[in-house]
């Protein structure tokens, strides 16, 4: 049944998306629907703003006015989600829900995956991907958020910093 689950994008109105998230996550265990309705997301980012009292860190909304729901969308579903006070519909055309693809969820990084990487800072790896395919250097800097890797090469004598994405390098 997991296979069924897809996210979907709810429509709110602008400032209702933590009410929404928090109102159809009671309706949920209210009505103990949680093989359909898995997950309730809401994008946020970090943004550091500069202000008269210096800088300082706040989370903000990635699309405000939009709320992201993991479910299997079945009529049930689909009513629950669309009957919260807020919600406007769903994004997708006319009554019809489209789910996010596999590169949306990647780029919106709702669904974190985990990276096992076989080399630390200060390693030796070999570069197997890319222009530089078969050069050998070391890692200078891992960035598993991001998925990348600066590595340092040695071209034409000189040291050359070179960021990949974590997949392009391997231990020697």
């Amino acid at each position: 049944m997991a296979e069924e689950l897809k996210w979907y994008v709810a429509h709110t109105y602008s400032g209702y998306e933590n009410t929404v998230a928090m109102s159809i996550e009671q309706a949920v265990e209210n009505r103990n629907m949680h093989d359909l309705i898995a997950e309730v997301s809401i994008p946020l980012e970090t943004v550091t703003e500069i202000g008269e009292n210096g800088p300082k860190t706040v989370e903000r909304k990635v699309f405000p006015g939009y709320v992201l729901v993991k479910m299997i969308m079945t009529d049930e579903t689909w009513h629950l989600v669309r009957n919260i006070r807020g919600v406007t519909g769903f994004v997708g055309a006319a009554n019809k829900a489209i789910p996010l693809t596999e590169e949306e969820i990647a780029a919106l990084g709702v669904e974190k995956r985990e990276v096992v990487v076989g080399y630390a800072v200060g390693d030796s790896v070999k570069i197997t991907d890319g222009a530089l395919a078969s050069f050998i250097g070391t890692v200078e800097e891992l960035d598993t958020e991001r998925g990348k890797v600066r590595v340092v090469v040695s071209m034409f004598g000189r040291e050359t910093p070179v960021e990949l994405e974590l997949d392009q390098v391997e231990t020697i």
